[in-house]
């Protein structure tokens, strides 16, 4: 792939960034490397490779859902000044 200012510059456009010339003189190289380093992925024999769509195995982290004790009502209310016929009084909402 040629990687050149007018490609910095549709990048850009695409992104919606506008770039000075300094910017661009700046990036070109940057750009050129990423490319490069990505291009090297096509030489990563995969053949045999079957194909993942999920990379990362997926297990259940959450712990065991075992019943224990809770509080009661009035344990649960029994911090807070607002409460009102046994529940938490929240603000008025319009």
């Amino acid at each position: 792939m040629k990687v050149d200012k007018e490609l910095i510059r549709h990048v850009a456009g695409l992104a919606r960034l506008k770039l000075t010339e300094k910017e661009i003189e700046k990036f070109l190289p940057q750009l050129k490397e990423a490319l490069e380093y990505f291009s090297k992925l096509n030489e990563v024999k995969t053949g045999n490779a079957k194909p993942s769509f999920q990379p990362v195995e997926i297990k259940n982290v959450l712990r065991e859902d075992k019943e224990e004790k809770c509080l009661t009502q009035n344990e649960a209310l029994s911090l807070t000044e607002h409460k009102k016929d046994g529940y938490f009084k929240g603000p008025k909402v319009v």
